[in-house]
């Protein structure tokens, strides 16, 4: 029998690099108003969304594996850009797992008490039972 993939929390970007802070509409320096951005809040929700199915092949043989799925998300939760931030070992792992969170809605991150985008690091453990 096998296990369902598991999903931990997700991993928030602590402190935006560049790129995320624009992606986020701001920065780390200091704003003309002088105020300093800080690093936007993120503890991501999964909102329900259901983790991937185990490919059957896979499960035929063995495969077992963890996917760290890196996820843009826009000020709505919404995924915008998704890649592999750690393959498994197994591509139709890999696949099962981005293809799953693609469809996934998250709570989004919060800055100054407004939402904005942001980028998250999702694992996905896909494991098999031992009888």
């Amino acid at each position: 029998m096998d296990t369902p993939p598991t999903v931990d929390s997700a991993v928030g970007e602590g402190t935006p690099s560049s790129a995320a802070a624009t992606m986020a509409g701001g920065s780390a320096d200091a704003d003309a108003g002088g105020a300093v951005d800080q690093p936007a809040s993120f503890t991501a929700a999964y909102l329900n969304n259901p983790p991937p199915p185990y490919p059957p092949m896979s499960r035929r043989l063995g495969e077992e594996g963890r996917v760290i799925v890196r996820v843009a998300l826009d000020a709505l939760g919404k995924v915008v850009e998704i890649g592999l931030e750690r393959s498994s070992g197994h591509r139709r792992l890999d696949r099962a797992a981005v293809d799953a969170v693609r469809a996934w809605r998250f709570e989004p991150a919060r800055s100054g008490g407004r939402a904005v985008a942001a980028s998250v690091l999702v694992p996905v453990d896909f494991r098999l039972e031992q009888e």
